[in-house]
């Protein structure tokens, strides 16, 4: 078995070469939510679901679902999946691993005819970046029954609404709510995608099993003081306020560091009127907060925030925190992380437990149904970036975890 396996990762990889392909750019991979190469990737990918014996559909909201039927007709369905849209500029791993991974699965055990007890069903998720839009996980929320109406207004850069953008793919937007899978009908859901991490790679570990998705909380911080001639001002009487975003980042990083899985960033950073003789009158700049542990979270932007005020108060700035977007965190099943433990046992390497810090579509399955991740080492933590790489042996070994776990998946109904 495991020699045909390692004929299956080089499928694998030869099949993430050919989707990075499918791009809205020649000089870069860009594949985004609704457009032809959306449809494209959905009729590539879907052949090869075909071939490896799955029955494929594509739902209401563009997400294409393969079924690889079981022996019991009333058995909810094993869903094993990961989107196949991109970022900007992206790399060809981030995604699109853990689908064609899965079918390569599901096509090893057709030729062995093997049948679990419950169907499987492989899912190539929709809009999981938000690249277009800016809505995310559009395809995850849409199948757990959380599609948030509001998104369907969202629009592109060119002022095309998702509503519309639905209409001339082909999709009727009215008929999103019936791609919601009920929660008897899911026995779990796995996910196998790129760490886009250095932790694996720092162990010197290929595999790795998620325990959660952390939590995030996105802040907007907005500072006013008072412009003023840069020779002209003392440094003692002056109410800059990049000066006073500067200490306050400085704060952020401080209080970030120390907790395990707590991680802080600044990202976007900007400061009015933008001359090099002139004091910052105003200045704003984002936060991003993520730990694996919602408390850790939540007491951490609660200092953050207190002590914001303070050095606002303290410089004369007036302030104001905008709350962007909150999520709370999301438990990998210790069940399912139990069996992951085990598949990767039978390859024979070793493992480790690490937190997700970046968002996935497991998250948004989680509202229905248990579960589990496993992560594959990629190339100094790199992801995001055409630089993303992974190595054959390290796909091979995936891919054998992943194949172990689903052959010996039971379900207690």
């Amino acid at each position: 078995m495991l020699n045909s396996l390692k004929i299956w990762a080089k499928e694998v990889l030869a099949r993430c070469d050919a989707l990075a392909r499918v791009s809205e750019s020649a000089s870069e991979l860009t594949r985004t939510f609704l457009t032809p190469e959306h449809a494209e990737a959905n009729r590539l990918v879907g052949g090869w679901m075909a071939a490896a014996g799955l029955q494929t559909r594509v739902d209401a909201v563009g997400n294409l679902i393969g079924r690889y039927a079981g022996t019991d007709p009333k058995a909810p369905a094993l869903l094993i999946g990961s989107h196949l849209d991109t970022v900007r500029n992206a790399g060809k791993y981030d995604g699109m691993l853990g689908v064609v991974a899965a079918i390569s699965c599901i096509d090893r055990l057709n030729h062995e005819g093997i049948r679990l007890a419950c169907p499987i069903d492989v899912v190539g998720f929709v809009n999981e970046e938000g690249t277009r839009f800016g809505a995310t996980l559009t395809g995850s929320r849409a199948l757990a029954g959380t599609f948030n109406p509001a998104d369907l207004d969202a629009k592109d850069s060119s002022g095309i609404s998702m509503r519309n953008a639905m209409t001339g793919f082909g999709l009727d937007a009215a008929r999103i709510p019936g791609a919601a899978y009920k929660p008897q009908d899911i026995a779990a859901y796995i996910e196998l995608h790129i760490e886009q991490g250095p932790v694996l790679e720092r162990a010197d570990l290929a595999l790795g099993i998620v325990t959660a998705i952390s939590g995030a909380s996105r802040l907007r911080v907005e500072l006013t003081g008072l412009a003023g001639h840069a020779g002209t001002v003392p440094m003692g009487q002056r109410r800059d306020a990049l000066a006073g975003a500067a200490e306050m980042i400085g704060f952020l990083e401080r209080r970030c560091t120390g907790t395990p899985g707590l991680v802080g960033t600044v990202g976007w950073i900007a400061a009015q009127p933008g001359a090099v003789n002139v004091v910052p009158g105003s200045a704003s700049f984002s936060l991003d907060i993520r730990a694996e542990k919602d408390a850790d979270r939540i007491a951490a932007v609660e200092d953050i925030k207190a002590e914001l005020t303070l050095i606002g108060v303290r410089r004369g700035l007036v302030l104001a925190i905008t709350l962007l977007h909150e999520a709370p965190s999301s438990a990998c099943s210790p069940r399912l992380m139990t069996a992951l433990e085990a598949a990767v046992a039978q390859v024979g390497v070793k493992t480790m437990h690490l937190p997700s810090g970046a968002g996935h579509d497991a998250m948004a399955v989680a509202a229905i149904a248990e579960m589990g991740m496993l992560f594959v080492r990629c190339a100094k933590g790199i992801s995001h970036n055409p630089a993303e790489a992974v190595t054959a042996g390290d796909v091979e070994l995936g891919v054998q975890a992943l194949y172990s776990f689903i052959r010996e998946y039971k379900h207690d109904r």
